[in-house]
């Protein structure tokens, strides 16, 4: 070959692969461009959020205790933003409708998740579910605790917590719980109770607390981990017997209710239930700061503190990483407590 075709060959390909270096930089260069006008306008949509209202979901029923917290919460944060802040309920599955339907919604602050222990072992208990606490969501705040209160109805044979455990050893198959879902705070209450006294109760999960209070009253369970709140009246009123409390020290609304540690002999025994906000994981980090903010100063705010503590809540407010954190770790002991107690997902 002569030495001009090969230097004609050459050009070509030197002018081929120019060619295609400055189409790739044109790509590149539109794509770039492209990012940029879409953080843009993410940044813009930031600065103005919000704009328009924003919904809660609370995937359990209207009238229960997470739903009553959410609303107090939600009441105070729309003053702070100056939008209205909805809570809409939408029930079924012990929380994982509503729950998925969040975590299917677009990342822009405007849809939020109520939750509460239920988030954090859902995934763990029902093998259906898709979503992952940790993968799909990220934290807003959390509120604080309510301790459950151990109750049978008035006409139950026992009359402490060590009578019903007794009655449980004795009879294996015959004594029931009630819970508002498989993975609710009442559920893990009382499998953490019967994993630790070494006895076997069968658990009756319901749509939500009120169905499951119905039942409790009406003697169709032996008895229920139900929140301090909702226990109080009752108990009060003569219609419930509260056996003890789930918290680690004394109910102080409650004060000759003993601790389940103390009425059974079960030292290190707590549960409760924890409530906060968590948005779907892609959600802007300034959004983020925004509701963080808003939670932050209606739990701080004196007349809504007074209305938590009113349904029984100790109030300890939670920055978004701190609650971050707190599901994980949550995650974790329930689901030594589950794995140790034979409860798997299903």
């Amino acid at each position: 070959m002569s030495g001009m075709k090969i230097l004609a060959r050459s050009r070509r390909g030197w002018l081929t692969c120019a060619l295609l270096m400055a189409a790739s930089s044109a790509l590149w260069s539109a794509a770039a461009q492209a990012a940029d006008k879409a953080a843009d306008k993410a940044n813009e949509s930031a600065a103005r959020f919000p704009d328009h209202p924003i919904r809660i979901i609370v995937p359990f029923s209207a009238g229960g205790v997470v739903d009553s917290v959410t609303r107090v919460v939600a009441e105070r944060m729309s003053k702070t933003l100056g939008q209205p802040v909805i809570v809409e309920n939408k029930a079924g599955a012990g929380g994982a409708i509503g729950t998925d339907g969040v975590a299917r919604s677009a990342p822009d602050g405007y849809t939020l998740l109520a939750v509460s222990p239920s988030h954090a072992v859902g995934p763990l208990l029902n093998a259906s579910i898709t979503w992952n606490a940790e993968r799909d969501f990220r934290a807003i705040g959390g509120f604080g605790m309510i301790p459950n209160v151990i109750a049978v109805p008035a006409n139950s044979s026992a009359q402490t917590l060590k009578a019903l455990l007794d009655e449980a050893r004795a009879h294996p198959d015959k004594l029931t719980y009630a819970s508002a879902g498989v993975g609710t705070s009442n559920h893990l209450a009382g499998a953490l109770l019967a994993q630790s006294a070494g006895v076997q109760i069968t658990h009756v999960p319901y749509k939500g607390q009120p169905e499951a209070l119905t039942d409790l009253l009406g003697g169709r369970v032996s008895m229920m981990p139900l929140t301090v709140a909702i226990a109080q009246s009752h108990v009060k009123s003569g219609k419930l017997r509260a056996l003890a409390v789930t918290s680690a020290k004394r109910y102080p609304g409650m004060p000759d209710v003993p601790t389940v540690a103390e009425a059974a002999g079960l030292p290190g025994y707590e549960a409760g239930a924890w409530f906060g906000l968590v948005a779907p994981r892609k959600t802007p980090d300034a959004v983020v700061r925004k509701l963080a903010d808003a939670v932050a100063q209606a739990v701080a705010a004196p007349d809504v503190a007074s209305r938590l503590q009113d349904l029984g809540m100790d109030v300890t407010p939670q920055s978004a990483p701190a609650f971050d954190k707190y599901v994980d770790a949550e995650s974790r002991k329930w689901a030594r407590v589950l794995k140790a107690s034979g409860i798997t997902a299903q």
